[in-house]
């Protein structure tokens, strides 16, 4: 079966697993602030802090802004559950809107659109690497939330997305562009949101009793410990972060693969009348390819034959505001209803082959000849 994300793991992740499993230090330590370090390096970011997950770096997100009770946030319909399970799970209502039907992100005519004096904050997602238009959004001046989730090493105006809000967050679980297994980092360009996550991340405890050791703490209880606020467990572990330190050797390679299979697509698509190619990105920013997510004339019939094929594709995302727990499906969101009938991801990360890839389109422009 060709699976429609993935991520490649070889032998120089193996060895930096195994170095850290020989040395009994499994869980929270120096290799998760190594990554740190070489991760804000990398992309040019803030101050940033690693934890468990993408969906528990976004929770903690919401949380740093600290909004008034029961505050709205917009979320983009077209987009993950956990953008929505953040805002709730913190207090508040999400809020969906709309996004454009080419890029498939929001923009500011359809979050204005759902504004109310409730409107404490804004979500948004840069679907599937390519960066939302930021300057007018952040113009409405609501703090903004970025899920930057699919979008790394994308940029927009010349600026890493992940440093064009107030705070975000990046997603590192099996199937992102780079995999730690599974984690997450959050940064902000407001360092004290850094600094307060930091703490957070361990239960709202400042320091382990270990680091009270090593760093020279001043009381000779280093078992004792202050907790500055109650906050959910969020620490991240040395063997995650040695799976990071390798993906981030191999990066640039990753992500040309990537971009080599989404030109291949786009080229070997364009001339099919059923289909509509996602856009590229503007001249000067930088797009990561994370998936590639078509809008096909019978979608599921496509869909269905391709997986007869041994060929997994998915539709990226469920709109959220069509889902009954979040009592909002009689919301009309008329891009998204459309999304959710058309559009269609197929297989893009760098496991796949030159065959798989050559089959991939051939067997869907034969599916459109029949």
């Amino acid at each position: 079966m060709i699976s429609v994300f993935g991520s490649l793991i070889d032998d120089r992740e193996i060895e930096l697993v195994k170095k850290c499993m020989e040395s009994q230090w499994l869980g929270f330590g120096k290799v998760v602030s190594e990554f740190e370090s070489a991760f804000s390096a990398k992309y040019g970011l803030p101050d940033l802090v690693m934890v468990d997950s993408g969906s528990n770096a976004l929770y903690m997100a919401v949380h740093l802004l600290n909004l008034p009770p029961n505050s709205e946030v917009i979320v983009p319909s077209f987009t993950w559950v956990s953008c929505a399970h953040a805002v709730i799970l913190a207090g508040h209502k999400p809020v969906f809107c709309d996004v454009d039907l080419l890029t498939m992100n929001v923009t500011v005519e359809t979050i204005k659109a759902q504004v109310t004096e409730k409107t404490a904050a804004v979500m948004v997602v840069h679907y599937a690497g390519l960066a939302v238009d930021m300057d007018p959004i952040v113009e409405l001046g609501f703090p903004v939330i970025e899920d930057v989730a699919h979008a790394l090493a994308s940029t927009y105006k010349g600026r890493p997305c992940g440093t064009l809000g107030d705070v975000a967050i990046y997603s590192f679980d099996a199937v992102k562009n780079l995999t730690v297994g599974e984690g997450g980092v959050l940064t902000s360009v407001h360092d004290d949101l850094v600094k307060r996550g930091r703490t957070l991340r361990y239960c709202g405890i400042g320091k382990s009793g270990f680091d009270s050791v090593s760093t020279g703490g001043e009381s000779s209880k280093w078992w004792e410990y202050n907790i500055t606020e109650p906050f959910i467990k969020m620490l991240p572990t040395n063997l995650n972060a040695s799976i990071g330190i390798g993906q981030l050797e191999k990066i640039d390679a990753l992500q040309e693969r990537r971009k080599e299979i989404w030109n291949r697509y786009k080229n070997e698509l364009k001339n099919i009348d059923e289909i509509i190619c996602p856009v590229d990105e503007p001249e000067g920013d930088m797009h990561s390819y994370f998936t590639f997510s078509i809008r096909a004339k019978k979608r599921d019939m496509l869909a269905n034959y391709l997986l007869e094929k041994d060929i997994y594709t998915t539709l990226r995302y469920h709109p959220l505001h069509l889902n009954p727990l979040y009592s909002a499906t009689d919301q009309e969101l008329p891009n998204s209803t459309i999304l959710n009938l058309e559009a269609l991801s197929i297989p893009l990360h760098p496991r796949l082959t030159d065959y798989d890839i050559s089959k991939v389109i051939n067997e869907i422009i034969r599916f459109y000849k029949k």
